[in-house]
């Protein structure tokens, strides 16, 4: 058994289990889940990065000082002629700490240094000011601005660093994180709540749909109701509300039908039982009469059954012109003798929309009686209908003798023939009424300019545009 495409609409159904409130808050969650995630990373790109500058920053202003009050002692070592005016240079462990240093010289500190110094890589030129951590100090880490600049009257260059604990640096951060990520943790939250409140909320009418649904099965109800319904959805309820009435239409046809057989019986029957209750002698001659009404009568309403079912339960399309085709080919052989001759001509994309069988069907019973009671030339034309784009009409002219007027509407009655010497049964138009009628369309009698004869005008419901029959 052939599996179904893999982007067909049963293997989308079956892939797509559940249901569409559970459906809606996994996409809803997942969606927000990222958005939160990719937000709260950027911001606390963002904000993390601009406090650490900050910080940067605030070391950075003490180094322009430094520079300019920096001169050199009779050693040729480094002193500042004024003290950099932050108390917590002067302060021992202070968190806070200034040095200048160079190659070969012994580094220049801060008070508050003690007896440590910060580490300078002097193979890394700090023209511009230079950041960089350091875990030299044990269980403090440092945040290290850095510069290179020349005192005046001295050979080598200076490396002024001034550096800060990041201990309150780093708490800052921290909390500045917590705060985030509670705020955007709220926020998601209020969200999925929204989430949940659309998914309930807003599906709430299709659930009354569903109510309604199962109080017409159960026969409260007869129809879904239409007032108070969401746009969105009252296309649906409408065509729900449509299918209902197409079900019972089908139903009362099949029970009026069903009566229609069951009369159209009984006659016949009755009247065999009376034959054969008075011992006609006619009775051979009765049974088989009545055997010929009964069968056309049970032709006629399968016919029209096979055409309801599938009318109902079919979204077939059929190509028009390759059916009238094999018609035309099956029936010049049978009237080969006769020399019957029929010419097709016309719109050779024509589609019909329904099933081929019940398009072969019409079309052939048309055609059949114009070769059987024509003179042998029969004429075919296929063409969008004037009045409505939305048929095809199917016209079939013959060069006989025709029908009166005033006969032609009785033609369509069951058993009605014009020209009872040649065999049938006289339910070929009868069954073209019928048929055509259960697709929507419709089928008349007229005569033919061209060939002087018969013309039958069929006309069913064509594709639409975008749907032919490939």
């Amino acid at each position: 058994m052939a599996s179904a495409a893999p982007d067909s609409p049963a293997s989308l159904l079956r892939r797509s289990p559940g249901s569409i409130s559970r459906r809606l808050l996994v996409a809803a969650t997942i969606w927000i889940a990222a958005l939160i995630a990719l937000g709260g990373l950027a911001l606390d790109r963002i904000v993390t990065g601009t406090i650490v500058r900050n910080f940067d920053a605030q070391l950075s202003v003490a180094l322009p000082a430094m520079i300019a009050a920096a001169e050199l002692d009779p050693f040729g070592d480094v002193r500042f002629n004024r003290q950099p005016v932050d108390p917590r240079f002067n302060e021992p462990y202070s968190g806070l700490y200034w040095q200048v240093a160079a190659e070969g010289h012994l580094p220049f500190r801060s008070r508050s240094l003690w007896d440590r110094e910060l580490p300078a890589d002097f193979t890394v030129s700090c023209v511009e000011p230079c950041v960089s951590r350091s875990g030299n100090f044990r269980n403090e880490p440092l945040r290290i601005v850095e510069r290179d600049g020349i005192i005046p009257g001295s050979p080598v260059v200076w490396r002024f660093q001034v550096s800060q604990s990041t201990e309150q640096l780093d708490a800052q951060v921290r909390d500045v994180r917590r705060t985030l990520w509670l705020s955007l943790g709220v926020l998601g939250a209020g969200m999925l709540a929204l989430a949940v409140l659309q998914a309930t909320y807003g599906l709430m009418p299709l659930r009354r749909v569903s109510a309604a649904m199962a109080a017409i099965r159960a026969g409260r109800m007869s129809r879904a109701p239409t007032d108070d319904v969401p746009p969105e959805i009252s296309p649906l309820v409408h065509e729900l509300n449509a299918l209902l009435d197409h079900n019972e239409k089908a139903a009362e046809d099949a029970r009026m039908h069903a009566g229609n057989l069951a009369h159209a019986l009984k006659t016949p029957m009755s009247v065999l039982t009376n034959e054969a209750a008075a011992n006609s002698p006619d009775l051979a001659q009765a049974v088989v009469r009545e055997l010929s009404t009964m069968r056309r009568h049970i032709d006629h309403h399968l016919a029209r059954a096979r055409a309801m079912g599938r009318r109902t339960a079919s979204t077939a399309r059929a190509e028009v012109w390759p059916s009238l085709q094999r018609l035309v080919n099956a029936i010049e052989r049978i009237y080969a003798e006769k020399g019957v001759v029929i010419d097709i001509a016309g719109d050779r994309q024509a589609c019909f929309r329904g099933e081929r069988q019940d398009l072969e069907e019409l079309a052939g019973n048309l055609i059949d009686n114009a070769a059987k009671y024509g003179g042998g030339r029969v004429f075919v034309t296929v063409s969008q209908d004037e009045g409505n784009p939305g048929f095809v009409s199917i016209v079939v002219e013959d060069d006989g003798q025709g029908i009166p007027v005033k006969l032609r509407e009785s033609m369509f009655e069951r058993g009605a023939r014009l020209d009872t010497g040649k065999p049938g049964t006289g339910l070929g138009l009868a069954i073209v009424r019928d048929v055509a009628d259960i697709y929507g369309g419709s089928i008349r009698l007229s005569e033919s300019e061209d060939l002087g004869g018969l013309m039958a005008i069929l006309r069913l419901p064509a594709c639409p545009s975008s749907d032919k029959a490939g």
